[in-house]
């Protein structure tokens, strides 16, 4: 009969005759999952099928942590790997290395499916979106410290409008840590609470360089957060788990500067018309109350109490002071914001500066002159004092 072998030695021989097959070492398959489970281990056990067969496969949990979407039944994946036996049931399967799914790419895979979930959870409902304050006080910008975004938010804020307050928090927009130091600057501000709105922002890129931005710690992180946020990541066709979960999208980070400041001409604007408003409402009110003081003159009262009408007297008395007061206070508030705005505006006058000892001086061709090396001898110079201009040669 020849030899006797164990059941052991004989599963034994077969996994060497496999793990020495260099095809069977690094082979590539597609089909669908079944039967999925994800051990608490972090190692994936699952099978791959075809219209056919089924072929029992294993990711262990070194190789799970590096895939970005959620496997689950149903899903058609590629995965490549090692097809090996296990002894002790002498059962062969695929030790699989990498997965991805099939005629759709990992990253946007990872990010449907991190939308969907967070949908589900409400994140995004517009019941839960904070309102962005009118003429916020300050405004924290998270962004990079350096490149054309934070330039272009400070620009397109101090000319729409002049008293413009920025804080900026630097952070990553783009790689590993772009979730992380995000987070920590919306953290900060809502810890210190020294910002009035938060301003999320990142130029344009390719999905794969704003995918920083599609990260559920981030989403729930803005969720939380008691300051209200607007997301500009990317362009106007860019759209990252970040501007859902925000309070406000804008499509640009100079788009986002736009809608936190108005401009300053239109705030001035506001208030005539707001003024306008409130003193014709109080004039027609007291019109209206004339009206009825004349309607009840004009009626039969003599049976009617003198005490009543001198009740109704006391009260028309009364809604005419009230409606004088609010109007006195109404155009006193009006006239204190405006005081304010100038003392402002007069506080950036370059005439503040010659009242305080300085002189301006223009060469011949109506040129300033900031240096001595751009002066010689014999040069005639006008100097702008805070009274007057003096015409001087220099010696």
């Amino acid at each position: 009969m020849g030899k006797i072998y164990s059941v052991s030695e004989i599963n034994k021989y077969i996994k060497m005759i496999f793990d020495h097959d260099t095809y069977l070492n690094n082979v590539t398959i597609q089909g669908e999952i079944t039967n999925f489970k994800a051990h608490y281990t972090g190692h994936l056990y699952f099978t791959l099928k075809d219209d056919t067969s089924t072929i029992k496969c294993i990711m262990f949990k070194s190789f799970a942590n590096l895939i970005k979407f959620k496997p689950a039944d149903g899903m058609k994946v590629v995965i490549t790997g090692q097809i090996s036996v296990f002894e002790r049931d002498g059962a062969y399967q695929i030790y699989a290395r990498t997965m991805t799914p099939e005629g759709l790419g990992e990253l946007y895979l990872a990010y449907e499916q991190l939308k969907d979930k967070l949908t589900k959870e409400g994140l995004f409902d517009l019941q839960y979106k904070k309102q962005i304050p009118y003429l916020p006080n300050r405004v924290g910008i998270i962004t990079s410290k350096t490149g054309a975004v934070v330039k272009d938010i400070i620009n397109v804020s101090t000319r729409r409008y002049p008293n413009a307050n920025l804080l900026i928090f630097p952070a990553a927009v783009q790689g590993v840590n772009v979730a992380s130091t995000v987070i920590e600057g919306i953290d900060t501000f809502n810890t210190l609470n020294n910002v009035d709105v938060i301003i999320i922002a990142r130029g344009g890129g390719s999905f794969e360089d704003l995918f920083g931005f599609n990260d559920e710690a981030l989403a729930r992180k803005i969720f939380e957060s008691k300051i209200p946020v607007i997301s500009a990541v990317g362009h106007e066709t860019d759209f990252t788990i970040c501007d859902f979960a925000a309070d406000l999208r804008a499509p640009t980070p100079s788009a986002a500067a736009e809608l936190v400041y108005p401009q300053y001409t239109d705030i001035v604007k506001k208030i005539a018309i707001d003024k306008n408003r409130t003193i014709i409402g109080i004039q027609n009110y007291i019109t209206r109350k004339r009206e009825y003081v004349k309607r009840i003159k004009a009626a039969k009262l003599e049976k009617v109490p003198l005490d009543i009408m001198n009740r109704h007297r006391m009260m028309i008395d009364g809604y005419v002071r009230n409606a004088e007061n609010s109007l006195r206070l109404k155009i006193e508030r009006y006239k204190s914001r405006c005081m304010q705005t100038i003392s402002k505006l007069d506080a950036l006058s370059p005439l503040k500066t010659l009242t305080r000892g300085y002189n301006v001086a223009h060469n011949s061709e109506g040129v300033v002159v900031k240096f001595k090396k751009n002066v010689k001898k014999e040069d005639k110079l006008n100097l702008t004092f805070v009274d007057g201009k003096v015409n001087v040669i220099v010696e």
